[in-house]
Order: structure tokens, then sequence, then C-alpha cells
């Protein structure tokens, strides 16, 4: 009798970090970095509590240096009983830098601007957001935590993918050939980067694509790490009205 080989396959864990002050005020956030809200918390609980259920352990998280992603990674390994584990930081991590629009509320700025420029400037894959003047107050560019790198005066999706690229194959790539297991928390345009570059995602395609906040994203690899299968752990009724919520962010 032949022997059934099964092909070897891992998975890795991406999760938007929960809701936060700046998520629920509707205003563009980038690298202003915002604390999660009560209901935040929650998602980030919630999302711990589901992985526990479905039996997943980690061996490494990686995050941004925002603490909203941050702090969702500690709350979901807290509520896993997942504690003791290296936890690595690093600003290629964090949301697209959203240039002189951070802290502008995207109603009144599609009220300003129009939809359809709006639109161009959160999901359009090659257009950067107008360049952040020098005085504005939530310009990074003095922030200690930035120290050893060129702070963007703004950012494309592209720009995002490249720097989430190079971390994949810096970071993940080497870890996951030692077979351990993932976790990554970020941001909704660092992971929609990293989700075009992992499906090869087109660049008008990905323009429709919505991350929830909270809801783990499950990404199943071949040995040669390419993804065979994603699913997010949600119950479909809800996952629907998040990713809806999401798409409607943008909107008058």
């Amino acid at each position: 009798m032949k022997k059934l080989i099964m092909e070897i396959m891992m998975k890795i864990v991406l999760i938007r970090h929960g809701e936060s002050e700046w998520n629920k005020k509707n205003l563009f956030t980038g690298w202003t970095d915002v604390d999660l809200t009560t209901h935040g918390v929650k998602e980030a609980l919630d999302a711990g509590e589901r992985l526990l259920k479905d039996g997943y352990h980690f061996d490494i998280a990686f995050t941004s240096c925002l603490k909203r992603a941050s702090r969702t990674l500690d709350l979901v390994l807290q509520k896993m009983g997942n504690k003791e584990i290296e936890i690595n930081v690093d600003w290629r991590l964090n949301e697209r830098h959203y240039g002189n629009l951070q802290g502008l509320n995207k109603k009144e700025t599609a009220e300003k601007f129009g939809e359809d420029q709006v639109l161009l400037w959160r999901r359009s894959y090659s257009v950067r957001p107008p360049a952040i003047e020098p005085e504005n107050e939530f310009n990074q560019k003095n922030n200690p935590i930035y120290k050893d790198i060129i702070v963007p005066k703004s950012e494309s999706l592209e720009d995002v993918v490249e720097r989430v690229r190079l971390f994949w194959g810096e970071k993940i790539i080497p870890e996951l050939e030692k077979d351990k297991s993932i976790i990554i928390s970020a941001s909704g345009n660092s992971l929609r980067a990293l989700v075009k570059y992992l499906d090869k995602i087109s660049e008008d395609d990905i323009v429709n694509l919505n991350i929830p906040t909270g809801i783990p994203l499950i990404y199943e690899l071949d040995k040669n790490l390419n993804p065979i299968k994603k699913y997010y752990l949600s119950e479909p009724s809800k996952l629907e009205e998040e990713i809806n919520k999401v798409a409607k962010q943008g909107n008058k």
C-alpha cells in the first residue's frame, strides 16, 4: 500500500487592531499614536477568546510602533494565556502615513474635497495624500521612536506594500522556515498591503479590499510559503457587517 504524504501546511494569523479612539471619531489616523476605545479592547479580548477556543498558540509575535496595535496584541495574548513569547516591534507594520490628512474627519474631508478625491487618497494604489506640513501637530518627524528612520511626509499604498514586502522577507519567512507559529497585529493599510502582496491582488482590485477591526485573519501556507487558503475567524453575518462599516468611512 502506498503511503500518503501530507503536504506541509503552516498557518499565520493577522489581526487588525481593535477600534481606536480615532476610528470611532472617523478621523484619518496614520502614524498618530492613539489608544483603543472600550469597544476596541472588547474586540481584542474576543479575538483572543476565539483563537484560544480554536486551539491556537503562538511562538512569536510581531506588531507596529503604534499602541493601538501593540495593545491589541497584548490583550489577545493575555486572553489566550499565551504571554511568555517573543514580541517584535517593527515600524514597517505601521499604518500608512496619511500626510496632512492626519487628524482630519473623513466625512468632513469628503464634503470639502468630494468623495471621489477622498476615495483616491484612501484607497488608490499609487496616489499619496498631501504631504504633512512641518507645523502640523501630528507630524512624527521628531518622535524619538523613529530616530533611526526617515519619517515619510505621506505614503501611498504602493509605498506601504514595499516596506511590508521587505518586512515579510526579512522577519517572517525565517521564522516560518523554523516552523514557528506567528501572529501579526497591525493596522488596516499595512495589512491590506500584506494581503495584496501575498495574494498578488491587482492594483485595481485592492481598492475594494476592506479589513475589519479585531477579527483574526488566518492564512494557510504551503511548503513554499505560498497562500493556499485564507479565512476570518468570525460568523459570516458579523464579518459582513464589520467590513461594510470600514467601507463606508470615507462617505459624506
